[in-house]
């Protein structure tokens, strides 16, 4: 199962479930390869640096559970966006969800899209990916060669 409008759903209702009165806030939802949705935020913390990006905890979470990843979105609001816009992976996203490999799937915004976000796996997102320096094949390093 990969990334669809029920997962991008979930983020949507987590983020105004936990942010509904936040003119600025974000959430994150994940799916297992199980079909199981987990949803995270980010912390509301004075401290900006001891924030996390708000897919952290569900990552995290399925780490935990040692389920395989296979689609990843992140929404947001803020004052004059409308609707929820997709924020694709930042680069420690990008680097946290390569464990699972490079067909994860991610949200990103797509204006030519109708529902103004398309999925891209981490491949398409960064086809010069560096790991793939410290993998015995030169391909996308596995989980085992992530732990190394």
């Amino acid at each position: 199962m990969g990334l669809d409008q029920p997962l991008l759903d979930a983020a949507v209702e987590l983020l105004e479930r936990r942010w509904g009165h936040a003119e600025q806030a974000v959430a994150a939802a994940v799916r297992l390869d199980d079909g199981q949705i987990l949803t995270s935020t980010s912390l509301d913390n004075l401290n900006a640096a001891a924030t996390l990006c708000a897919e952290t905890g569900a990552l995290c979470q399925a780490y935990t559970l040692d389920k395989r990843v296979t689609a990843s979105v992140c929404v947001s609001k803020w004052p004059g966006a409308e609707g929820h816009p997709v924020l694709a992976p930042c680069g420690v996203c990008q680097e946290r969800l390569a464990l699972w490999g490079p067909d994860v799937e991610v949200a990103v915004a797509d204006a030519d899209s109708p529902s103004g976000w398309s999925a891209r796996t981490l491949r398409e997102l960064n086809p010069f990916y560096w790991g793939t320096l410290f993998s015995a094949d030169g391909g996308w390093p596995s989980a085992a060669e992530h732990l190394a």
